[in-house]
This record gives C-alpha cells, structure tokens and sequence, in this order.
C-alpha cells in the first residue's frame, strides 16, 4: 500500500474519530477542572450560594456587589496555605479576586458538603496578598 493510500485511511479514521467525539460530548455539560484552584472555584459555584451576615452588609455598601462575588468565583484564586481548614463541618476558603474597579477583594467561603456560605468580603488595600 501506498503512503497516499495509508494516508488517506489515517484521515478518514480521524475525520470519523473526532465527529464520534464531538457528538458524544456536546449534550453534556463537561468541565476540564485538572487543577486543584478550578476544582475548589467549580465545587462552591455549583452548591446553593448563601449570604452570611456580614457579608451582606458588605454588600449593601458601594464599593462591591454580587456581580463582582461572581466573577471572583469564577476567575479568583484561590490561596490554599490559609484554606483548607475545618470549621463548623465545612472548610474555609480563602479567595482571592478584583471587583470592576480594578480593587482586589478578598472572600472568605465556608464551603459545607451540600452548601457554600460567603463569610466576609474583605476591601485589600494593598497589593500584596
């Protein structure tokens, strides 16, 4: 068999691969989170969302909203030397973020087995974390 001919079946193989592949996971809602920041970020986006006390009084001032909560647990990182610790049945989070002026935020998460709780939204004033 000619190098034409093995290469011609090697693309028909992989034109028939990738269009299986594509319609096996285009009804399902597939997230790549390889990386322990993602997988954290993902676990508390995806339980019921509650609003402790203190932040909600953060929130009802103007300097940060619910809109940046969202973007900074979608896009934040997370700092694993100050999380991870067992508190009440659940683990803090420690978040870091930015609102839409640019201002870093810092969140404090209870993440609980069937819920996630938003402990304090922190105002950083200085760049370091």
């Amino acid at each position: 068999m000619k190098f034409y001919q093995r290469f011609a079946y090697y693309l028909v193989g992989l034109v028939m691969g990738c269009f299986f592949v594509a319609v096996v996971l285009s009804g399902k809602d597939t997230r790549c989170n390889y990386f322990p920041n993602a997988r954290v970020l993902n676990d508390i986006r995806n339980k019921p969302f509650i609003y402790d006390t203190e932040a909600s009084r953060r929130l009802s001032e103007d300097w940060v909203d619910t809109a940046d909560v969202k973007n900074t647990l979608t896009y934040g990182d997370v700092d694993f030397d100050k999380s991870n610790k067992p508190i009440g049945g659940g683990k803090l989070y420690i978040i870091y973020g930015k609102t839409k002026k640019n201002k870093e935020i810092t969140l404090e998460v209870i993440n609980y087995p069937e819920k996630a709780v938003l402990r304090n939204i922190i105002r950083n004033t200085n760049s370091e974390k």
